[in-house]
C-alpha cells in the first residue's frame, strides 16, 4: 500500500517525532507517505519540521510533510493517527501537583496506590480524557477506517476509555517493556524468550526463559537471595528495573514487574522522599520523587533546546549528519541516523498492518477474554503477533496474586477516575481521597476539591473548545 497518510497529534515533542520519522524512512514501503504535524506550539513544530525533511533527505526518503492547525486536518482522510500530546504539558502537571502538596497530598492527588508515575494523571487530567475522546470521535466521523495509536499517557486509562466510548481501531503502545533486556543482561543471557502481560505501566514477567526452555526465573530466585540493596546505584532516576524495589515486589508477588511497573507500587516505597531514596536509590529516590522528576524536566528543557538549535543550524545549511553536541544528544542523533529502528512499535505496526508481513508487538487493547481473570471492559497490555488486521494474541497466565493484590485494585482506580471523569462527578473524586492514607480530615478533601478542581474543569473545557 503506497500514499499513506499519517498524522501525529503532539508533534513538537521533537524526539518522539524524529524516531518516527526515522523509522518510516528504514521501511521502504512507506516511506512514500504523507505525515501531517499538529502542535499547539507552532515554533516547535516548525522545527521539527525542518529536521525531519533534512532526515528524511538524508535517507533518500520520499516522504512528504505538512503542518495543519487542527484535529479534522489530521485526521480526515488519514490512515494511522498517533497521538503523543500532553494537553496542558509539563506547566499543568506541576501546577495540580503543587496544589495537592499544598493540602497535604505528597507529590499530589494523582500520586495514588498503584499509580505514581509522575506524567500519569488520571484524577485531574480530564483536559487529557477530553483530548483523547476528541480525536477519537473525530476519527468516527471523518476517518473510520483509520487507526488510532495511543502513545500519550495514560496509556491505560486512555485506552480503555476510546475504546468503550467509540467504535473505532486502536491500539495502545508503550516501550517498557524493553525492561526484560536489563534482566538478561543482567544474568548474562544473549538469547532467550519472554512474555509480559497485566495492563500499561503494571505489567508483569509471565514467561523468561532461554532458547532451549530452560527457566530462567531459577537464576532470578538464585540471585534475589544474595543481592545487598545498600550496593544499588543508579546511573539515572529512571534506572529502577534492578532496584531494591524491583526484587522486593517479586518476593511480595511472584513474577517481577518490568518497566514502569517498578514505579507503579505501593505506598511502602513512597511516603515520602527518604522512603524513596532506600528503594529506588541515591541521590535521586527514582523517577516520580521531587529530586527525580526535576532531573527529569531539566535533561527535558535541555533537548528541546538542542533541538531547537539544531532546527535552526539545518536551516542555516548544516547537514543533520554533522551536528554535534559534545552532550548526550549526539547520543540520540546517531541513533536516528543508524540503519537500526528506534524501538517505538508505531511504525513496524503499520507496515505489518498495511503490508500484512508478521511481527511481535506488546499491544494495549481492550481485554475481552485475552486475560482470563481481569475484567473484560479494560485495556490490558500483552503479547501478540500482528499480520494485516489480524491478532494473535498469546495466551497470557498471570498469578491469582499478582491479580488480586496488584492489578484489581489498579484496576478499580482506572475506572474510579473514568467513571468521575465520564460523570464530572467531583464527589467521586472526594470519595477516592476520603480512602487516601494522606487524608487527615474531610475538610481537607473539600479545601482541596475547591481550589483544584475548577482548575481542572477549566483547562478541560479550553480542550473542548479547540478545534
Amino acid at each position: 500500500m503506497a500514499g499513506l497518510k499519517i498524522g501525529i497529534i503532539g508533534a513538537g515533542s521533537a524526539v518522539f517525532s524524529m524516531k518516527i520519522i526515522s523509522d518510516l524512512c528504514k521501511f521502504p514501503n512507506l516511506s512514500d507517505s504523507h505525515v501531517v504535524l499538529m502542535d499547539i506550539d507552532r515554533v516547535r513544530v516548525e522545527n521539527v519540521l525542518i529536521l525531519a525533511k533534512e532526515l528524511a533527505s538524508y535517507f533518500n526518503s520520499k516522504l512528504t510533510f505538512s503542518i495543519v492547525d487542527t484535529i479534522k486536518e489530521v485526521v480526515d482522510g488519514a490512515d494511522f493517527v498517533i497521538n503523543t500530546a500532553m494537553a496542558g504539558g509539563h506547566g499543568y502537571l506541576d501546577l495540580v501537583r503543587s496544589i495537592g502538596e499544598k493540602h497535604g497530598y505528597y507529590r499530589g492527588i494523582d500520586a495514588q496506590n498503584y499509580n505514581f508515575v509522575s506524567d500519569y494523571l488520571n484524577l485531574t487530567n480530564w483536559n487529557q480524557f477530553t483530548l483523547f475522546l476528541k480525536i477519537a470521535r473525530t476519527i468516527e466521523k471523518y476517518s473510520p477506517n483509520a487507526w488510532y495509536l495511543q502513545a500519550a499517557n495514560p496509556v491505560f486509562e486512555g485506552t480503555t476509555l476510546v475504546s468503550t466510548q467509540t467504535g473505532i481501531k486502536m491500539v495502545g503502545f508503550c516501550h517498557g517493556h524493553y525492561a526484560v533486556e536489563i534482566l538478561a543482561n543482567y544474568l548474562g543471557v544473549k538469547e532467550y524468550e519472554w512474555q509480559v502481560g497485566g495492563v500499561n505501566h503494571g505489567i508483569w514477567l509471565t514467561k523468561f526463559s532461554t532458547k532451549d526452555g530452560k527457566d530462567l526465573y531459577g537464576k532470578l530466585n538464585e540471585l534475589s537471595e544474595k543481592i545487598n540493596f545498600d550496593e544499588f546505584k543508579p546511573t539515572n532516576p529512571f534506572d529502577d528495573q534492578l532496584s531494591p524495589v524491583a526484587w522486593d515486589m517479586y518476593k511480595m508477588y511472584g513474577l517481577f514487574p518490568i518497566g514502569d511497573t517498578v514505579r507503579n507500587s505501593t505506598w511502602k516505597y513512597h511516603r515520602n522522599l527518604q522512603t524513596k531514596i532506600k528503594w529506588y536509590g541515591s541521590p535521586w529516590g527514582g523517577a516520580d520523587s521531587e529530586l527525580g522528576w526535576k532531573w527529569y524536566v531539566e535533561q527535558l528543557t535541555q533537548v528541546v533546546n538542542v533541538m531547537d538549535m539544531f532546527a535552526k543550524m539545518v536551516k542555516n545549511g548544516t547537514k543533520i549528519d554533522k551536528l554535534r553536541t559534545g552532550t548526550p544528544v549526539d547520543d540520540y542523533l546517531k541513533e536516528i541516523l543508524s540503519d537500526k529502528l528506534s524501538g517505538e512499535q508505531h511504525i513496524p505496526f503499520i507496515n505489518s498492518i498495511v503490508s500484512k508481513t508478521p511481527a511481535r508487538f506488546v499491544v494495549n487493547v481492550l481485554n475481552n477474554g485475552k486475560i482470563t481473570n481481569i475484567d473484560n471492559d479494560v485495556a490490558v497490555e500483552i503479547c501478540a503477533t500482528v499480520c494485516g488486521e489480524e491478532f494473535k494474541f498469546e495466551e497470557t497466565l498471570i498469578p491469582k496474586r499478582v491479580v488480586n493484590w496488584y492489578l484489581k485494585p489498579r484496576i478499580l482506580l482506572a475506572k474510579q477516575a473514568l467513571d468521575a471523569f465520564l460523570n464530572k462527578d467531583v464527589k467521586l473524586i472526594s470519595d477516592i481521597l476520603e480512602r487516601d492514607p494522606r487524608t487527615q480530615s474531610s475538610e481537607q478533601v473539600e479545601k482541596l476539591i475547591t481550589e483544584l478542581y475548577p482548575i481542572v474543569i477549566k483547562n478541560m473545557k479550553q480542550i473542548e473548545e479547540q478545534v
